[in-house]
């Protein structure tokens, strides 16, 4: 409890709700946790939950009285006036209305003579009260001041319960608001509750609506988070406690643009496109790095005026291969090994982007620069990663400023003699980042809640040795496209990313073309090892397709995996990965606006069979 309720009052809460099953877990006293709570700056809102009050047969219901006079003492000691009651659920409860509207009027008295106050709330798997509309009818029914209605938004979501039946409930009435998202699923609302709710902006449910209807009717209480979830058990607390804290100024944000009043935060970040990619690599691997990227058809065309940093240009795509043994890039190298580093994202408004990133406490990382050079604001990303935030404005004077041409200084990787013709890749398409699965949702929230993106479902992608779960995100107009990528097992192309490069990264870069063929043709000449794909699958694609069979033939030869949604086409090629880390995807989009996730097993699949039958 104490480690929580530290990282509770770190992530910049106000109060917190104590649970009842942390309070009989712990060894400290009600007492010395209420300190514990004042020493930290946070109040205790609530004490939750008493389960199975109302309508109880016989001896039970006073026993359900006695219970809860033990448990006015114990939210004394605390220092709450709050209790919430769940709706019953024990079998042996009476549907009788009027009975339950009687012990809620009693309840109440008791409470009132203590100056407490109790809440009623329905559980969505609640025997006789299941509907916060029904509850609210009792509370209402019961007309005492010490009684009041407690919304979760999980509850009444999952059932589909109206958002705009809040309109009809007193805000003065309405105690607390518990909010909780969830992917939409089939199943028993009380497993789903109790291992699927995630937080607001992860998941499925409309919160953001939920949460304006709240304001709608202009409540202003407490909007508190109460979360089951598997993966956050086995994260840390200081990091679910950020998540949070995030989730609910984000939910409130978006809540109040629906309705149209002031926002409470800064605007969310659109993306116009990705500027550049930093590599950062020791010496000897930035020399096979860039062997590499020139099979891919990039060119050096610059060198930093004072770092060995140099750019790698193709089309509208912007490589930086950072091998210096100082600063930032090379910490990255000496923990991960070569990898990308940093993304370099264009946005209009910096400051905005930079204000809602504090907002949100999303941390900025600042480094030592020359007087000369541009200093690029970032945050801190992905695995340790940077994200920095490019002006469209001065983009091209970072360049000319910070970079000589690699012909002026001699280099001999972008000199007159470099073959200039590149391979037709003309800008990034998306990147595919590898996370753990307990980060999964974490990174979600933060490109949904810094970005104007839009996430897509979720996918389950069979690798040959486990479930990748998988899901991007993407800005209007495909500036940026993120996929992100995560495994429960351990031996999956992802999870055994993650163990090589000690953390989260970017896996691979999707770079597009105008016409895959022409693009392949040239990347043959120029020597790039791609990734090869069984003869089988092109016979199922034949028959699956009824494709001609001269395309099909020409996508056997190189490799090229196809997909199509209705008229709309996807091609796909991959090189093989360097130092079995991160790869290449060339990509050509007609009209095609997914990822060719039917094909990710047979890549998967190719990919492991590369790594069992190949030597290191």
């Amino acid at each position: 409890m104490e480690g929580k309720l530290a990282a509770i009052a770190a992530a910049g809460y106000d109060a917190v709700e104590i649970f009842e099953n942390d309070l009989i877990a712990s060894p400290h006293a009600p007492r010395a946790v209420r300190q514990m709570m004042a020493d930290l700056g946070l109040e205790c809102v609530l004490f939750q939950p008493f389960r199975d009050f109302e309508g109880m047969p016989g001896d039970l219901r006073q026993q359900a009285f006695d219970r809860f006079e033990r448990k006015f003492d114990v939210m004394q000691e605390l220092g709450t006036d709050l209790v919430l009651v769940c709706s019953n659920v024990s079998p042996q409860s009476l549907g009788d209305r009027q009975r339950i509207v009687d012990d809620f009027y009693e309840l109440g008295e008791r409470a009132a003579a203590r100056g407490l106050r109790i809440g009623y709330e329905a559980l969505a798997w609640g025997r006789h009260i299941f509907d916060h509309r029904d509850a609210w009818s009792v509370v209402k029914s019961v007309n005492h001041p010490s009684v009041g209605l407690i919304l979760d938004s999980f509850h009444s979501l999952a059932r589909n319960v109206p958002i705009d039946s809040i309109a009809a409930i007193d805000p003065e009435k309405l105690f607390i608001v518990q909010v909780a998202d969830a992917p939409r699923m089939e199943m028993d609302y009380l497993y789903w509750s109790r291992h699927f709710r995630c937080m607001p902006g992860q998941g499925d449910l409309p919160i953001a609506d939920y949460v304006a209807a709240l304001i709608a009717i202009g409540y202003d209480g407490p909007l508190s988070l109460e979360i089951f979830n598997d993966r956050f058990r086995a994260g840390s607390a200081s990091g679910i406690a950020a998540d949070g804290y995030r989730s609910l100024r984000y939910a409130e944000d978006e809540a109040r643009r629906r309705l149209s009043v002031a926002p409470s935060l800064p605007a969310r970040a659109p993306v116009d496109g990705v500027a550049f990619i930093e590599f950062a690599a020791s010496e000897g691997d930035g020399l096979a790095l860039g062997a590499m990227l020139r099979t891919l058809g990039f060119r050096c065309t610059g060198r930093h005026l004072r770092k060995a940093v140099t750019r790698w240009q193709q089309g509208d795509i912007n490589l930086v291969l950072n091998c210096e043994n100082e600063g930032f890039a090379h910490s990255h190298e000496v923990v991960h090994g070569p990898a990308v580093c940093a993304i370099g994202l264009r946005v209009p408004d910096v400051p905005v982007v930079l204000a809602r990133a504090d907002a949100l406490r999303i941390p900025r990382f600042v480094q030592a620069v020359a007087p000369d050079e541009f200093e690029i604001p970032s945050v801190r990303g992905v695995g340790g990663s940077l994200i920095y935030f490019v002006d469209p404005a001065q983009e091209a004077e970072i360049w000319s400023r910070e970079f000589t041409p690699a012909e002026a200084a001699g280099d001999a990787d972008g000199g007159a003699d470099a073959d200039a013709a590149g391979a037709g890749l003309i800008r990034f398409d998306h990147l595919a980042q590898a996370m753990g699965f307990e980060e999964f949702l974490s990174w979600l929230l933060y490109y949904c809640a810094l970005f104007d993106v839009q996430k897509t479902p979720q996918l389950e992608i069979a690798d040959p040795l486990g479930i990748v779960h998988s899901q991007a995100v993407e800005s209007s107009g495909g500036g940026l496209r993120i996929t992100l990528n995560g495994s429960a097992a351990a031996q999956t192309l992802s999870s055994r990313f993650l163990q090589n490069y000690m953390g989260a990264g970017v896996q691979h870069i999707a770079l597009s073309c105008d016409d895959i063929f022409a693009a392949s043709d040239r990347l043959a000449a120029l020597g790039m090892e791609r990734l090869e794909i069984p003869a089988n699958y092109y016979d199922d694609l034949a028959s699956r397709f009824g494709l001609d069979h001269t395309l099909v033939e020409r996508l056997r030869a190189s490799s090229i995996l196809y997909d199509r949604s209705g008229d709309a086409e996807y091609f796909q090629l991959y090189s093989r990965a360097f130092a079995r880390r991160f790869f290449f995807e060339i990509v050509e989009r007609r009209d095609y606006s997914g990822y060719g996730a039917t094909n990710a097993t047979v890549r998967l699949a190719a990919q492991s069979r590369y790594r069992i039958d190949i030597p290191a």
